[in-house]
């Protein structure tokens, strides 16, 4: 049974000096490389992003490495930190792998324990100079995955496909989960043209490419051991949930000041539609509902921050506050906006896009919502 009371220090859940700085110097950063209305142009560029400007984010900043020990070229902070990068990441938009390169892949390295397989990617990852994700990781069980692992003469390679993979077509690294004799199995993937095809998904949200994976024969090392595979994968997905809702706790901030800002400029009936009660009522709404994603936000970033045991519980809840607010900031930016709002031309849809795909990245509302009456000790009825 759960404590009433979870066992996190509430100084975690407010902000450090350190952390506001951060998160000065990434506005003004996102600000002056263009923020939202600076992405349209690196969409038809081959990695789909300003890889400059990733440069800058790792070596100016730190970014990538914050969360990295130092014993393996990081800054040796927490995810809290990481957390302030990823919130101002989803305010601008930032359209690069930082999602699944610093919120993915480095944690599934951190949580394995594997010194070698660490010492191998991690500096890499701080630096910049790698890219990674993980494939394989949402499936329910071993039996699920499309991915199989056979150990040959020169080692482990991987056989089979993983679909919607996160920069899965420009990824220096992939991290997959793959079926193995002994059972489920952590490996590290640098693919190749010949041993690995990856084909370019249609996705709705075009700042954030996905990629259908097919691996023929792809070498392959293990990471951590069979043992500890699913708690990896587990306690990564977690981790990755935290960064989605930091992320879109960013996203819904940066709607709802768009959107108050044009409602004070815009005029009707010879005053400001923001003075009406009925906008009021509805920009209200949007911010009680920000504030309630940011609490939860907060409390799943300090319980990734400590590897806290209540992770899993502060993920899941953060999933669902999160997706539901920025769902309901995207509607009210294009709704307030009148007939600019529904324009190609306004960047109002490229956030309704990021939010729509961002609420199913891992896992729809409903099912986090069932994860969450199952880790509380809910009893829940099965479906009709």
């Amino acid at each position: 049974m759960h404590r009433r009371h979870p066992e996190i220090d509430p100084q975690l859940l407010s902000e450090t000096d350190e952390q506001r700085q951060l998160r000065t110097v990434l506005r003004d950063f996102y600000t002056e490389a263009g923020g939202p209305e600076g992405v349209r142009k690196h969409l038809t560029t081959p990695r789909g992003y300003d890889e400059a400007l990733w440069m800058r984010l790792a070596g100016e900043i730190g970014v990538h490495g914050l969360a990295v020990p130092e014993e393996y070229g990081g800054s040796g902070f927490t995810f809290a930190e990481l957390a302030v990068v990823l919130e101002e990441a989803g305010r601008a938009l930032y359209c690069a792998p930082l999602l699944p390169t610093v919120a993915l892949a480095a944690p599934a390295l951190l949580h394995s324990g594997d010194r070698t397989a660490c010492e191998r990617y991690l500096p890499r990852i701080a630096d910049g100079t790698l890219t990674a994700t993980v494939a394989g990781f949402d499936a329910d069980g071993p039996g699920d995955s499309h991915v199989t692992a056979e150990q040959g003469a020169s080692g482990w390679v991987l056989r089979g496909q993983a679909d919607f993979v996160l920069d899965g077509a420009g990824a220096d690294l992939i991290l997959v989960r793959a079926r193995t004799p002994a059972g489920p199995r952590l490996f590290a993937c640098e693919p190749t043209p010949e041993a690995c095809r990856r084909t370019p998904r249609r996705v709705l949200d075009e700042t954030r490419r996905q990629a259908l994976v097919e691996f023929r024969g792809a070498p392959a090392i293990t990471v951590g051991t069979t043992e500890g595979t699913e708690d990896i994968v587990s306690a990564t997905l977690d981790t990755g949930r935290a960064a989605l809702a930091a992320e879109q706790v960013g996203g819904s901030g940066h709607a709802l000041d768009a959107t108050v800002e044009f409602a004070a400029q815009r005029h009707q009936f010879g005053r400001p539609i923001g003075s009406f009660q009925a906008v009021k009522h509805r920009l209200a709404d949007v911010l009680v509902s920000l504030e309630a994603a940011r609490s939860a936000s907060s409390y799943a970033s300090a319980c990734a921050a400590v590897r806290s045991p209540r992770l899993p519980v502060a993920a899941c809840a953060a999933a669902v506050v999160c997706s539901e607010t920025f769902r309901l900031a995207t509607a009210e930016y294009v709704q307030l906006h009148g007939g600019i709002g529904f324009t190609w031309e306004h960047p109002a849809h490229l956030y309704v896009r990021r939010a729509r795909t961002s609420e199913v990245l891992f896992g729809t509302t409903d099912r986090h919502r069932v994860r969450l009456a199952e880790l509380i000790g809910l009893a829940v009825r099965p479906a009709a």
